[in-house]
């Protein structure tokens, strides 16, 4: 059994009303839920964090290291292109992760075309809505097990 951190960003605790024409109504506690589901079914544990402090995520990524967490699914937010301090946590701890996006955000204004995590992370998810949460539990689960085979 591995442990998985589902860890959210600045604003993402609005998720279903807020914008929901980019960002969907799906609320963050029910893809939570599903995550702990799919966790569950594969054998992992999972915890999740959500903060719209910098320092907050920091702080949980840095803990994330210390309490041998397997695996990050991080959707970053707005910190995404502002927060080399937050890189930094994850190049400290060198736990894998997953970068993820409800929006494409490539699709969008020019400022959000740049992530200060996409070059550090094992994978990144974009544009995919709620379900991509999913995809990423799944492509987490296949990096853990496929370690463990070898």
């Amino acid at each position: 059994m591995s442990t998985f951190l589902l860890l959210n960003g600045p604003n993402l605790n609005l998720l279903g009303s807020r914008e929901p024409d980019v960002y969907g109504a799906t609320r963050l506690g029910d893809i939570e839920a599903r995550c702990q589901e799919l966790a569950s079914e594969h054998g992992h544990e999972l915890s999740s964090y959500q903060s719209n402090a910098e320092h907050d995520l920091i702080d949980r990524v840095q803990k994330a290291g210390e309490d041998g967490v397997d695996f990050i699914i991080f959707n970053p937010g707005a910190f995404t292109h502002t927060s080399i301090a937050l890189r930094d946590a994850f190049l400290a701890v060198a736990i894998p992760f997953i970068e993820i996006h409800l929006s494409n955000t490539f699709a969008r204004e020019e400022f959000r075309h740049h992530s200060y995590f996409s070059d550090i992370a094992l994978g990144c998810l974009f544009g995919f809505g709620a379900y991509g949460y999913e995809l990423a539990l799944h492509a987490a689960n296949r990096h853990i097990t496929n370690a463990e085979d070898k």
